[in-house]
């Protein structure tokens, strides 16, 4: 049977208007928000997980890769369709299936949109927290394959600690569910498997995630440096001192020039580094810790300290973090995000050695990232139109995660690795770990026809 045929049966599961084939249709799914492209032979849009499994079934039968995908948004080439294959989108399964007050637990399909799902929830009084700041347009099902993060991850988790449950779609299309709307269940843990793990073992096609009572009190702060170093030490004293912020967030001088440009945050063009903190919680006790952050941010030299007055300007504060990956699109018209996470004692030696490398390859590189948790975003910044100078941008990017991986880190805080970061795993991971992911690989998915060629490096 040839692709033509293939596409057949596919107008057969899923009706002829939901199947694209165009030249148009197989450029614009055969990149993301990475710098790779590839080319799918089709792409299929289902309304439910038997058409999902249909689909499955029959590119297993036919041994055709296929990738699940959500908005794209992913960063490290993870919906890439390196092999050809099927694009199953699953924009269409975009339904809210249950909000569950009393158990605290959402059910949801994997194409309903991030912030959707928020602010559904806060007028129930409850926040489902994990907050990429892609939430505007990111879909739970890819937040589930990249085990997204957010400024809100450092107090409360990534993805993966707010996932219960999830229905996949396996190999040879049946269907199972993992975990449950228990808080423990026996036997093997394949839900914390599943998530973060790509689209490269199953596809999950509903998802029971964990909610919580939105906090009495939120108090968001701006803290402004004339040295990164004074900004990124300070985050490390907070955390010393037994404060856990709902987020703390930095960004350096060019982010910030880059971001006032765009949405006037109203961060001063002459900082060399903000600090964004939030706390949540009770109302009571937050003034007094509020009043630790500001002695500490003394200590280390803060040269202004200011609290959002009200909701207006505390949504101007995030307005500036939220927008920074578009913003700095006024300075270069393509950025290389570099995701990796050290510990923050480490930050202000780390920071000073990307700054080098950026030196070192001619090449503009910006900060903004979640310091709580140590996690970076250098954003290298160039034109990928210029060949001679993505080359350079590769080279940086590959020489940054060795520098975390050597400051005690890891290649990945949130972003997942793609295809992007295969080459680097064996920074972290020695070849007997790669070899027990393949055998993973292989006992989910025999045929490997699940998004092929990501996550995990052939042999040595």
């Amino acid at each position: 049977m040839g692709i033509e045929d293939v596409i057949s049966r596919l107008k057969e599961i899923v009706g002829e208007e939901y199947v694209l084939t165009s030249d148009m249709d197989m450029t614009l799914y055969g990149y993301d928000a990475s710098q790779e492209k590839g080319r799918p032979d089709a792409v299929v849009l289902p309304d439910s997980t038997e058409a999902v499994s249909r689909v499955v079934s029959l590119a297993a039968e036919k041994g055709i890769a296929v990738i699940a995908r959500g908005s794209g948004t992913n960063l490290s080439g993870g919906t890439i369709p390196t092999k050809g294959g099927i694009v199953i989108h699953l924009s269409r399964m975009n339904r809210v299936l249950e909000i569950d007050l009393p158990n605290r637990t959402a059910t949801v399909e994997p194409g309903v949109i991030t912030l959707d799902l928020q602010n559904e929830l806060l007028k129930k009084g409850f926040v489902y927290v994990p907050d990429p700041a892609s939430q505007k347009v990111s879909t739970l099902g890819g937040n589930v394959g990249e085990n997204s993060g957010g400024p809100h991850c450092l107090k409360y988790g990534v993805t993966t600690n707010h996932v219960l449950g999830a229905e996949v779609v396996l190999y040879d299309g049946s269907v199972i569910w993992t975990g449950g709307t228990n808080q423990d269940n026996p036997g093997y843990d394949l839900t914390g498997l599943i998530v973060g793990s790509e689209g490269t073992l199953g596809i999950v096609t509903k998802v029971i995630l964990r909610i919580l009572p939105a906090p009495e009190a939120v108090m968001t702060m701006l803290a402004i440096y004339d040295t990164i170093e004074d900004a990124s030490n300070t985050v490390s004293a907070i955390i010393a001192e037994g404060i856990v912020p709902a987020t703390l967030e930095m960004m350096d001088s060019v982010i910030i020039k880059a971001v006032e440009e765009s949405v006037h945050a109203g961060y001063p063009l002459d900082a060399a580094a903000v600090l964004i903190i939030e706390l949540d919680g009770l109302y009571d006790g937050m003034e007094r810790q509020t009043e630790k952050i500001v002695g500490i941010c003394k200590r280390h030299n803060v040269r202004r300290f200011q609290v959002a007055k009200d909701e207006t300007e505390r949504a101007r504060l995030w307005a500036g973090r939220k927008g920074a990956f578009g913003a700095v699109t006024r300075l270069k018209p393509s950025y290389m995000v570099c995701d990796g996470t050290v510990p923050r004692t480490k930050l202000p030696d780390v920071l000073n050695r990307v700054m080098e490398v950026g030196g070192k390859y001619g090449l503009l590189i910006g900060n903004v990232f979640h310091a709580g948790d140590g996690n970076l975003h250098p954003l290298i910044l160039f034109d990928e139109r210029d060949e001679e100078e993505l080359a350079k941008v590769r080279k940086a990017t590959s020489e940054i995660l060795r520098i975390c991986a050597e400051a005690g880190g890891t290649i990945s805080g949130e972003h997942g690795i793609g295809i992007e970061k295969l080459q680097e795993m064996p920074l972290i991971f020695s070849e007997a770990d790669l070899e027990v992911m393949r055998r993973v690989k292989r006992a989910f998915d025999p045929e490997g026809i699940f998004n092929p060629g990501k996550v995990v490096p052939g042999p040595a």
